[in-house]
């Protein structure tokens, strides 16, 4: 009798995850931040294709011209969602509201974290002189009554420069002192590091370090803070336009149509026409809050999903 012997392939060691795999699968594992993607990706989506959405919307889609035959109207068949006081289509201007409200939020976030980005990560790793100057200039920055510059500044250029374009770069540039802060701190621990020592000791200059080495070990805690960023540049944007210094009048945003609210009239009897701006604004930041909070989570490596 001849025994036969099977030969058992060891089994392969499971592939480790790298730390962005993990936090994908976490973050994909949150349902309510996933409900939330979901519904701000269909909000940006609508609103950018809000010129090919609009005839097939309303019968009157042109958001610019006043509808007297049209003025107040509640909603029925012919208006989904109504009219406001100049018989404008309130559903068509919700979505060209979204393209200039988010846009808006994009275009101020982008620039808060580029510059609070670039403050923070030269004053944590060169430290000294260098981060006592800027660390004063973000305190400055962040002292600065941002509010009554935009409203000054509006006065100023109105007419001369695009409004959008004015409180962008206004609300950007003065906004970005916690992100260096941030920043400066996450550096700061960081460069203590071996690693970061031996790329020094190697001849790496300060911008190969700090792009290569640094910014992308404190890259998840920036992803985290410009998402509750971007939804603080929507409520900015709204308040402004609320109270008339914000959007111009004639750029339809989520703000210019809540400020229908200050009139008495609308604000107790015709409910339709600031309900739904209201009722977006507010769903668009609770998204954007659950998305940072289901990316906190997903890059705290503490947490279990």
């Amino acid at each position: 009798m001849t025994a036969t012997t099977t030969m058992i392939e060891p089994k392969k060691p499971a592939k480790s995850l790298s730390p962005w795999a993990i936090a994908r699968r976490k973050f994909l594992n949150n349902k309510l931040a996933m409900i939330s993607t979901f519904f701000l990706l269909s909000i940006a989506i609508l609103s950018m294709l809000a010129p090919t959405l609009a005839p097939h919307l309303s019968p009157h889609p042109d958001i610019t011209k006043v509808n007297i035959s049209a003025m107040s109207k509640p909603p029925g068949e012919e208006y989904i969602l109504g009219t406001d006081k100049s018989g404008r289509d309130i559903l068509t201007r919700l979505f060209y509201g979204g393209r200039v409200s988010l846009f808006l939020g994009i275009s101020c976030t982008a620039i808060v974290i580029f510059i609070g980005t670039v403050v923070g990560s030269i004053a944590g790793y060169f430290g000294g002189i260098v981060d006592n100057l800027l660390m004063r200039f973000t305190d400055f920055v962040l002292n600065f009554p941002f509010l009554v510059f935009v409203i000054v500044l509006n006065t100023i250029l109105l007419g001369i420069v695009d409004g959008l374009w004015v409180l962008i770069t206004v609300i950007g540039v003065l906004s970005w002192g916690g992100v260096a802060r941030i920043v400066r701190s996450k550096i700061l621990a960081e460069k203590e590091n071996e690693y970061i020592l031996a790329a020094i000791s190697i001849g790496c200059s300060p911008f190969k370090v700090i792009t290569k080495h640094l910014l992308p070990n404190v890259l998840s805690t920036i992803i985290v803070y410009a998402t509750l960023i971007f939804a603080s540049m929507i409520v900015a944007e709204s308040s402004l336009s609320y109270l008339g210094f914000g959007v111009p009048q004639t750029t339809p945003s989520w703000g210019n149509m809540l400020a229908f609210a200050n009139e008495p009239d609308v604000l107790q009897g015709k409910p339709w026409i600031w309900m739904p701006p209201a009722l977006f604004i507010t769903m668009t930041i609770l998204s954007i809050n659950f998305i940072g909070e289901g990316l906190k989570d997903a890059f705290n490596p503490k947490s279990y999903r």
